[in-house]
């Protein structure tokens, strides 16, 4: 298709996506379900797994296949704007001894899910259609115990900020160690795709651009974003910094850290002004409101539920569920508890860390195009993605639940013993 058929048909599949996420929205909202829930849920739906299977045709008129990689490209700038906005409410908030507890649980939510996802792939793979044509079983392995060590960092992020926890101490620690977290998930996700292609370079490239990047910011971040809103005007002070985290997310996106990584470091080295204050409070609206749900919807029109009614699959789909949800939540709760944090603590954390969404969705597109991961497989890890990101609301209401109860019975106790 030419830009001029392209045109006419991105302006009608956004304002599909966009009004279909505000329904999903507002149904989802009524069990409590944040909206970047339904953003992700919303994608699935229009894509061949219900709209494809009811109305095919409708499917292909919407969404023909020239147009998913606009989708994807202007999904990114929302990415970018929101990650960049997260970045700069993280530093807004000062915890003591973040650091040390952050790397434990990352650590723990890296390493349990992903041994357990690397056994569960060498016992099930013989009697399940999971491996795409040429890949290695040891490098399948790895692929998926990879995706289910990935914290959705920019989901957790949001769910965080929409239920106003980012001042709290499991907020923060869940930011906090979501982001190591993700940050070593992306390396080992390139080392992963280095094995497959038989070259170290890729990961060699990712990890010493990580470490320059670092390096970097350890020493100019603070100048170069204080320059930046230096500027005489409003107007330039904007034009600046989307600048700047264009340049910064395509430097990270070269070195395959993902753009999000760069975007979030640049709102953590801005400079807490008024100004700073204004850029953000400009660009978050139409970044999420607009540009964010077409990402979302990028993933879902890529996903084929219909093949769960395969029994291997399916049985393959609902233990990689149980394993994910061990290895994450379990671990990180244990971390955590390990580390002194009170259980009211650890258990929200477990919660916040478990979902996966958006960053899985991410891997596993990566993995879909590298040639490493079939339909079969990027379908059960799609599923394992929204339940674990659908389940930590309620989980976290459910927390919140079992506290109350707890605090109101208390007082009774002690009184009953005192008679």
């Amino acid at each position: 298709m030419i830009p001029t058929e392209l045109a006419p048909r991105f302006f009608i599949a956004v304002a599909v996506i966009l009004l279909f996420c505000k329904l999903v929205a507002w149904l989802l909202g009524k069990v409590g379900q944040p909206p970047v829930v339904s953003e992700m849920l919303a994608g699935v739906l229009l894509g061949p797994s219900l709209l494809g299977l009811l109305w095919p045709g409708a499917q292909a008129a919407l969404f023909p296949a020239p147009l998913l990689p606009i989708l994807y490209v202007v999904g990114q700038v929302g990415l970018v704007l929101f990650m960049f906005q997260a970045g700069y409410a993280f530093t807004s908030h000062r915890v003591n001894r973040l650091a040390g507890t952050a790397g434990a649980v990352s650590l723990a939510g890296v390493t349990v899910p992903l041994v357990l996802g690397v056994l569960l792939v060498l016992v099930m793979a013989g009697s399940v259609p999971i491996r795409a044509d040429g890949v290695s079983l040891g490098v399948s392995a790895a692929f998926v115990g990879v995706a289910l060590a990935i914290t959705a960092f920019p989901m957790l992020a949001r769910i965080i900020t929409e239920r106003g926890l980012a001042g709290t101490r499991y907020g923060l620690l869940a930011l906090a160690s979501g982001a190591i977290d993700d940050a070593v998930a992306w390396i080992m996700l390139a080392v992963v795709l280095a094995v497959a292609s038989g070259a170290a370079g890729p990961a060699l490239v990712t990890a010493g651009g990580a470490v320059l990047f670092a390096v970097a910011l350890w020493l100019g971040g603070r100048r170069v974003t204080g320059y930046v809103m230096g500027f005489p005007s409003d107007r330039a002070r904007l034009l600046g910094t989307v600048a700047l985290l264009f340049l910064v997310a395509w430097y990270t996106d070269e070195i395959g850290l993902y753009a999000v990584f760069g975007a979030f470091a640049v709102g953590v080295v801005m400079p807490r002004s008024a100004q700073t204050d204004k850029v953000v409070d400009t660009l978050s609206p139409i970044a999420t409101t607009v540009f964010l749900p077409l990402f979302f919807t990028f993933s879902g029109l890529r996903t084929e539920f219909g093949l769960l009614g395969n029994p291997a699959v399916l049985g393959f789909a609902v233990a990689c569920v149980a394993v994910a949800i061990a290895g994450k939540f379990g671990a990180c709760w244990g971390a955590a508890r390990l580390c002194g944090e009170p259980s009211r603590v650890a258990l929200r954390v477990g919660a916040l860390m478990n979902a996966r969404g958006l960053m899985q969705l991410i891997a596993l597109n990566v993995g879909l195009e590298a040639g490493i991961v079939n339909s079969s497989l990027f379908t059960v890890l799609v599923l394992v993605a929204l339940v674990t990101t659908l389940m930590t609301t309620p989980l976290l209401s459910w927390i919140e639940r079992r506290e109350a109860r707890t605090a109101a019975s208390t007082p009774s106790l002690v009184t009953a013993g005192t008679r």
